[in-house]
C-alpha cells in the first residue's frame, strides 16, 4: 500500500505542478473533444466541470469521435497516461480523418509519438506512476489547456484552492481526510460498497470512489446519482437486500437544495437495510477543489480496505490479462 499511498500523498504537487505550462493554442471556439478512459478520463471530466464558457465540451470514453465533433469542426484533446490506450489512440485517427485540430496530454507512449511526427501541441506529464495515482497531473495539464482556451474562467485559480484545500485535509498523513478514510474503510471491509453523490461534483467524486475501490481493493464496488437514483434504483433497497453492502454518501455544499433533500431521505431509507459507512462533505469554493476534497478520502479509503484485506493494491493482473486476450482476438 505504501507506494500508492505516497503517491496519493503527493496530489497536492500533482495540482499544482500544471501552474507554469503555456498551453496556448490548444483549444477550439468550436468546441472541445477530450479523449481519455479510466483515470485519464476521469482527470478531463474534473477539468470539465470547473468549465465557465458555453463552448461545448465532451470527455468521450469509447471508440472514434461523437459525430458532432466532426460536423461541428471542434478539436481534440487525447489524455492518455501511458500513450497507449487504443480508444484514445482510435479517436484520434478519426480526427485526422476529419481534418481536426489535435493536441495530447501524456507521460509518453505512442501519443509523444505522434505528436513529434506530426508536431502537433503536446503536454507531458511526469511518468513512472500507476495512471490512477497520476489522476492530479493529468487534471491539472487539462484544467490548464482549457483555460488557455477560454473555457475556464481562473484555470489557475482553481488548481491553486484545490491544492491547498487537499493540503490541509491529508496534513502530514494524518490529517482529516485520512482519518475519516480509516473510519469509513472498517464499515467497507467485508461488504460491497455502493458510493451515491448529487449531479455534478458529487456523482464524479463517487464515480472516482467506484473505481478506485475495484482496483485498489480489487473489489466490486458500485456508484449512483441523485436524482436519478431516486427515480429507479432506490426501489432496489427494500427489506433485507442491502445485506452484504455498505453505502457512502457524498455531499457537495453547492447541491441543489431539493438534491441536499432527496440525499437525506435516501440516506435514512438505505440505512434500514444496509450499512451506511459514513457521509463526506466537500470543502472548498472552486469546482475542483470540492471534487478532490471528495475523491481523495476515498483513494485512502480504498487502500486502507486493501491493507485491511492483505490485498496488494498495486498490481491489476485482471486488466493486464484482459488487455493481453483482447490483443489475441486481434490477430
Amino acid at each position: 500500500m505504501s507506494e500508492l499511498l505516497d503517491d496519493v500523498l503527493t496530489l497536492p504537487d500533482q495540482l499544482r505542478w500544471g501552474l507554469d505550462l503555456d498551453p496556448t493554442g490548444m483549444g477550439s471556439a468550436n468546441g472541445m473533444v477530450l479523449l481519455g478512459m479510466g483515470g485519464s478520463a476521469m482527470a478531463a471530466t474534473v477539468a470539465s466541470l470547473a468549465a465557465t464558457s458555453p463552448v461545448r465540451i465532451e470527455v468521450h470514453r469509447s471508440y472514434g469521435l461523437p459525430a458532432w465533433a466532426l460536423e461541428a469542426g471542434a478539436s481534440v484533446l487525447a489524455v492518455s497516461y501511458s500513450g497507449n490506450t487504443e480508444e484514445v489512440l482510435s479517436g484520434v485517427d478519426a480526427a485526422f480523418a476529419g481534418g481536426l485540430d489535435v493536441s495530447m496530454v501524456t507521460s509518453g507512449g505512442r501519443l509523444e509519438e505522434i505528436a513529434n511526427e506530426r508536431g502537433l501541441p503536446l503536454v507531458l506529464v511526469p511518468g513512472g506512476m500507476q495512471p490512477r495515482a497520476g489522476v492530479g497531473y493529468q487534471a491539472s495539464a487539462v484544467t490548464r489547456v482549457l483555460g488557455a482556451s477560454g473555457a475556464i474562467a481562473d484555470d489557475r485559480g482553481e488548481l491553486t484552492e484545490a491544492a491547498d484545500v487537499v493540503d490541509t485535509l491529508l496534513g502530514d498523513g494524518n490529517g482529516p481526510a485520512v482519518k475519516q478514510s480509516a473510519v469509513i474503510a472498517r464499515d467497507l471491509l467485508g461488504k460491497t460498497a455502493v458510493i451515491y453523490g448529487g449531479f455534478g461534483v458529487g456523482e464524479t467524486a463517487a464515480y472516482r470512489w467506484k473505481t478506485q475501490l475495484n482496483e485498489n481493493a480489487k473489489a466490486p464496488a458500485y456508484w449512483g446519482v441523485v436524482p436519478e437514483m431516486n427515480h429507479n434504483e432506490l426501489e432496489g433497497w427494500h427489506d433485507s437486500t442491502g445485506e452484504g453492502f455498505a453505502v457512502v454518501f457524498l455531499r457537495d455544499e453547492n447541491d441543489h437544495p431539493r438534491i441536499k433533500s432527496r440525499l437525506d431521505l435516501s440516506e435514512a431509507l438505505i440505512a434500514e437495510t444496509a450499512t451506511n459507512a459514513g457521509t463526506v462533505a466537500s470543502n472548498g469554493t472552486g469546482v475542483i477543489a470540492r471534487l478532490s476534497s471528495l475523491a481523495v478520502v476515498g483513494d485512502i479509503a480504498s487502500l486502507l480496505v486493501a491493507d485491511q484485506a492483505g490485498t496488494d493494491p498495486t498490481p491489476v493482473n485482471t486488466i493486464e490479462g484482459f488487455k493481453e486476450s483482447l490483443g489475441r482476438e486481434d490477430q
